[in-house]
């Protein structure tokens, strides 16, 4: 079987409209939630006197709930109307929004910059029903692992260009003022890109909509969760972002209170982190071939789960002298036990995109087009779900003093009893459909 070449893709308008919507979407979160991070972790908790490890999980939670509580509609609405105009409407509402962060961050308002926070979770759920329910409408069967791995490649790209970019510049003399121009801009650009997504045909266009949030989110998931060949996949996707918020809501605080280090270096370990998913992202479509298939995901969480263990035995250090400055990252790079933890978090991330490229194919090649937005709703309930468990669980280890090396060892754990479960379900599935 001939490997499709990914980057054909890039020339062609069914995809590349859509991936820089994507990608600028993904860029601006992550710039503005880097920014708002570095900024409440480094000058704003302690003059307003809030542990900073526990606000940094609450702003997790805080932009992951609107996913849970919306999906559902958004599914709907995705069904319901043309799905590139969608598109455009949601860009339209990053723009509103993107002007009251400005407010927020010109106030160094930790409330203001919060709802700010939320409301960018919101628009952001309902642009992913649409962004995963059109990409089969545009891509033939064959594409789609290539095209969901070019997708990932390109969020976690956007997360490490993001992140590095709004942590970098928050702190800077004039970084507010830089952090507030661009996040409106790139905004601006996102709206700009989305008019030249292809149109498509509404799915249902009769849909009555409800407004009923609770009544829609459980008939969406009701009507998910029997069909285990989508479900399970779901299941295996929200474990990968339960893992993935726990990782990267730490690692300010894990550079400041556990290795004395700089913004510059949290900033260096999210930027880790995205380039490793990008680049698992990318491998998939060269180790599976085209072929939509879940066999290496069960070992994908295995190498997940070492790696988080291994992290653990190097992140233990004597606890910090107070009056040491901080690190930066070239004192950090002098240090064989830091590139260590550089070594494990590239082993964790590259793990992860070869994790989860093959579930979002599975999931999107086994669903019906006229469910196609409801299982994407679905899934994303799925992962908001287990976010906030992230969130939740965390700030509850943290309170009960576990230290932050204490979380990646649970992470490690739990994961390597999630591979477990994740390889007999591939192995049932193997064996009721004769290969996956």
């Amino acid at each position: 079987m001939q490997t499709l070449n990914q980057f054909s893709l890039f020339r062609s308008r069914r995809f590349l409209p859509l991936f820089l919507t994507q990608f600028l979407g993904a860029f601006n979160d992550n710039f503005y939630k880097s920014a708002m991070v570095i900024l409440i972790t480094y000058r704003l908790a302690d003059i307003a006197g809030y542990d900073s490890r526990i606000l940094v999980n609450v702003a997790g939670g805080i932009f992951i709930l609107p996913f849970f509580l919306f999906s559902a509609s958004a599914g709907q609405i995705a069904d319901k109307y043309e799905r590139s105009i969608l598109i455009q409407f949601v860009k339209i509402a990053e723009i509103v929004v993107m002007s009251g962060a400005v407010l927020g961050f010109w106030l160094e308002n930790i409330p203001l910059l919060m709802i700010i926070l939320f409301l960018m979770g919101a628009q952001s759920a309902f642009f992913g029903p649409v962004k995963y329910s059109i990409l089969p409408q545009h891509l033939n069967k064959d594409e789609l692992i290539a095209g969901n791995g070019l997708i990932q490649m390109g969020t976690f790209l956007s997360i490490l260009t993001g992140t590095i970019f709004g942590g970098l510049t928050v702190l800077t003399a004039r970084g507010v003022r830089i952090v507030s121009f661009l996040v409106i801009g790139i905004a601006a650009a996102g709206w700009y890109a989305s008019r030249y997504i292809p149109k498509t045909k509404p799915i249902d266009p009769g849909l009555k909509l409800s407004a009923n949030i609770a009544r829609d989110t459980a008939k969406i998931v009701g009507g998910v969760v029997p069909h285990k060949d989508t479900f399970l996949p779901i299941l295996g996707i929200s474990w990968f972002w339960l893992i993935g918020a726990t990782f990267l809501s730490q690692f300010p605080t894990y550079a400041k209170l556990v290795l004395g280090a700089d913004e510059q270096v949290a900033t260096l370990f999210l930027a880790t982190f995205s380039v490793g998913i990008g680049l698992g992202s990318m491998a998939c479509n060269s180790f599976l071939k085209g072929k939509i298939s879940g066999r290496y995901v069960p070992w994908a969480a295995a190498v997940m789960s070492a790696a988080s263990a291994i992290l653990y035995l190097v992140s233990r250090r004597s606890p910090l002298m107070p009056g040491i400055p901080e690190m930066d990252i070239l004192s950090f790079l002098s240090s064989w036990q830091n590139l260590s933890v550089l070594a494990c978090l590239l082993a964790i991330s590259f793990a992860g995109g070869l994790y989860i490229v093959p579930l979002y194919a599975i999931i999107q090649s086994r669903a019906d087009e006229s469910r196609m937005a409801g299982v994407i709703a679905c899934s994303n309930i799925s992962d908001s779900l287990f976010m906030v468990i992230s969130a939740v669980g965390t700030s509850i280890l943290l309170a009960l003093g576990f230290s932050i090396p204490d979380i990646f060892l649970v992470m490690a754990v739990l994961t390597v009893i999630a591979a477990f479960f994740i390889r007999k379900a591939v192995r049932e599935q193997m064996k009721q459909r004769g290969a996956l």
